[in-house]
């Protein structure tokens, strides 16, 4: 070095000044890498990947109905990523993904430079290895001891996996926000939509989540949403992922978000929530986070027969009952215009129900309402589209009800497709089906929204049943020797207060009509309220309650008086179900179930049910005789009795089933079946109040059951059940009865059939009987 020339010093002391730094640099890292490089963490949660996966819960033909878990996540393979939703990510996070070992050096230089010139730090440079490194081990804090580990992981995973195999943790891993984890749960979350039937749109959207879920998350913050789409879009086009006419249709795509995040294939969130607290007391450890499967009973088509029969029923109800007003109103002083943000922030705190959708008053008048639906729609309505609630636009309107600038109302759309005004409606309704041969429950909707009341009125509600209660009196009358030729007197009958103890009870037919001495099946078909009470009296209150417990009914629900004859004790719509399944499969309790199996994570089965099906002889509970007895009985109700419009509309005669009508028309009753499928329909408020003059269950519930058995009964051919041995017939058509026990009573008037008074037989006052 001395030899050199003092200008060559001058210029290579600094040269080998930095050589040496470089070097030293070179041997801290090597030395860092050496110590720190054995003590990273084993990539076995990379190469034994358990990602956690909610519980999934199936219809019986594999819908998915329900999913519950901390994390949403749909884990899908690598092969099945389609090419567009692999090229947005690539150019969202790491166009240079293949080409790099883990740290790409060029895409930090240009970072570093972007920064340099912007002033500060505004571009980062993490690769999708440093990604997944970070997600699956590390924190995010920023520091250089992370910066540094999560280097090491990168190379060591990139070392140990293939680029494939890196990609598909990726897109199975990342958080996308809506507890969304993964691409393939966030395709289903904010589209509605498998991964592999995205746009390139939709796959630009869902590319841009990744930098921050939050702040582009297309529900909560649209605009910020779109800006990062059209930047992952420019990025697609600017790699050649995607050509310029693909290009130039992606920007102008009207992103169709789905805001209801509770939808699935299948409206069946009340049996869903029944499924999984079944799974979850099987399954107490990591029911939620081990990808188990629970196939329930149920048929997709018949439950969206219930369903939609079910709302149809309870939307008709409170349509005759008329328009209650506007649903609240917003502060409309600081909205500027009518496509004003605050709107759609206002409208987004409101959920949807169903098919009701709520919407914003622009402008109203006697004859014309303008208003914002939420979703961005601006919405004239005049004509029929208003005129259920014209009362409400008048100025007469109460002020806390009229509909006027500001006010929040429903939307629904009519047969034809066409906005029509609205509203939620205050009654409730439950609706199950179940198969008598088995007890697998095929269809079950515990009330109008699960959103909005999560009361399973199937397995919950306690109601009066009213008149449909009454086959279980007169089932147990023909194991006492009626039948259905019997006579009986409907005539006024009246308990004196020496009788009840109390006060006199003077009970009376729904409809006000005394028809005199009649057989036992006009009267059930009719629902002659005296002539029940006068078969109760003649076989015993005591017997009877005990009967009825044959068919899963508590005793202690209802207690020995004669108001029992008129159904006024308490029932679930799951008890009712179960007891005229009895009647369906000639005499066999079954016990109704909803879940069917319960598989792991791989399929395997860890559950399932051991129904007892119908014709097991142990768990016959009634005679076959009686039951067929009451088939006959009960057909005639269909055809000719209170119930007759279920055979008209469904053009057959192999229905069966009762009406009821509590007292003062507080619960609506229709159950009934076919061979193949029992069912029961009922109505009424949570807080027990009159549904209105003449709703009666053939008006009320008869229409939701009829809806849905038009679809279960579509490909069922009619039948009917055989008579068994040890039965008597005569007679024909309408006149035909049977007999089978020898002990027949033909008379039970007040004076021959009536008990002698005693605490088994007297009335209760507190039980006011119901009316039909």
């Amino acid at each position: 070095m001395s030899s050199l020339p003092l200008a060559a010093r001058i210029v290579l002391s600094p040269l080998v000044v930095l050589l040496g730094l470089v070097a030293i640099g070179i041997a801290l890292a090597m030395i860092v890498l050496a110590l720190a490089y054995p003590n990273l963490p084993s990539l076995e949660v990379l190469t034994d990947y358990r990602p956690k996966i909610p519980l999934r819960v199936y219809t019986s033909d594999g819908f998915l109905i329900g999913e519950f878990g901390e994390e949403r996540r749909a884990v899908v393979s690598i092969q099945d990523v389609p090419p567009v939703m692999k090229h947005a990510i690539l150019a969202a996070e790491d166009d240079r993904f293949y080409q790099h070992g883990g740290i790409d050096y060029m895409g930090i230089m240009r970072a570093a430079g972007a920064n340099l010139i912007g002033g500060g730090k505004r571009q980062g440079a993490s690769t999708i290895t440093q990604q997944v490194a970070r997600n699956f081990f590390l924190s995010s804090e920023k520091t250089y001891t992370r910066k540094l580990y999560e280097a090491l992981l990168s190379f060591k995973i990139e070392s140990n996996l293939s680029k494939d195999q890196i990609l598909e943790l990726y897109i199975n891993q990342i958080f996308l926000g809506q507890r969304a984890y993964g691409f393939a749960a966030a395709a289903q979350i904010y589209f509605g939509k498998p991964l592999q039937d995205i746009t390139v749109a939709e796959a630009a959207m869902l590319a841009g989540l990744p930098k921050a879920p939050s702040a582009y998350n297309p529900i909560a913050n649209p605009k910020r949403a779109r800006i990062r789409q059209q930047y992952v879009l420019r990025r697609m086009h600017d790699l050649g992922y995607i050509t310029d006419v693909q290009y130039e249709s992606a920007l102008k795509e009207p992103l169709v978000i789905k805001r209801e995040l509770a939808e699935y294939a299948v409206h069946a969130e009340h049996a869903a929530e029944m499924a999984r607290q079944i799974a979850a007391e099987r399954f107490p450890e990591d029911v939620y986070s081990r990808g188990f499967k629970v196939y329930t009973t149920l048929v997709k088509a018949e439950q969206e027969a219930a369903y939609h029969s079910l709302r149809r029923g309870v939307m008709d109800y409170d349509r005759r009952h008329g328009y209650r007003g506007a649903e609240s109103y917003l502060d409309m002083k600081d909205i500027s215009s009518d496509q004003d943000e605050a709107i759609d922030e206002a409208l987004q705190d409101i959920a949807d129900t169903g098919d009701l959708i709520p919407a914003l008053v622009l402008a109203a008048e006697p004859k014309q309402i303008r208003a914002y639906r939420k979703g961005g729609e601006i919405v004239t309505l005049s004509g029929d589209a208003i005129k259920f609630a014209t009362k409400m636009l008048d100025g007469n309107a109460p002020p806390n009800k009229r509909i006027k600038r500001g006010a929040i109302i429903r939307l629904q759309k009519d047969d034809k497709g066409n906005w029509q005004i609205s509203q939620l409606p205050d009654v409730e309704s439950a609706f199950v089906a179940v198969d008598p041969r088995d007890g697998a429950i095929r269809a079950l909707v515990g009330g109008f929204d699960f959103n909005r009341n999560k009361f399973n009125h199937v397995t919950q509600a306690w109601r009066q049943p009213g008149s449909s209660f009454k086959p279980f009196i007169y089932s147990a009358a023909l194991e006492k020797g009626f039948h259905p030729g019997s006579i009986i007197n409907d005539e006024p009958i009246v308990i004196s207060a020496s009788q009840t103890g109390s006060q006199a009870w003077e009970p009376h037919n729904y409809d006000g009509k005394y028809e005199g001495p009649m057989k036992m099946r006009t009267a059930l078909a009719k629902s002659k309220n005296m002539v029940s009470i006068r078969i109760l009296q003649a076989i015993g209150t005591h017997y009877a309650q005990d009967y009825a417990g044959r068919f899963g009914f508590d005793p202690e629900k209802h207690p020995p008086y004669l108001t029992m004859a008129l159904g006024a004790g308490s029932v679930t719509p799951w008890q009712m179900v179960t007891a005229y399944s009895v009647f369906a499969n000639g005499g066999y309790r079954i016990r109704p179930f909803v879940v069917r199996e319960i598989r792991d994570e791989n399929s395997n089965v860890l559950a399932r049910s051991a129904e007892v099906p119908a014709g097991e002889e142990s768990i016959r509970v009634i005679d076959p005789r009686n039951a067929f007895m009451m088939d006959s009985m009960l057909r005639d109700v269909t055809i000719y009795g209170t119930a007759a419009k279920a055979s008209v509309a469904l053009k057959r005669q192999d229905l069966a089933g009762k009406t009821g009508t509590t007292n003062e028309y507080v619960d609506a009753w229709f159950c009934g079946y076919q061979m193949t499928i029992s069912a029961c329909a009922w109505v009424g408020f949570d807080q027990p109040r009159k549904l209105g003059d003449k709703e009666t269950g053939g008006a009320a519930a008869l229409p939701i059951w009829i809806g849905y058995m038009g679809r279960a009964l579509k490909d069922v051919a009619m039948q009917t059940p055989a008579m068994p041995d040890g039965i008597t017939a005569f007679g024909s058509g309408r006149e035909r009865t049977y007999m089978y026990n020898e002990n027949v009573v033909r008379d039970a008037s007040p004076d021959e059939g009536q008990e002698e008074t005693t605490p088994s037989s007297v009335v209760d006052p507190s039980h006011l009987p119901p009316s039909d």
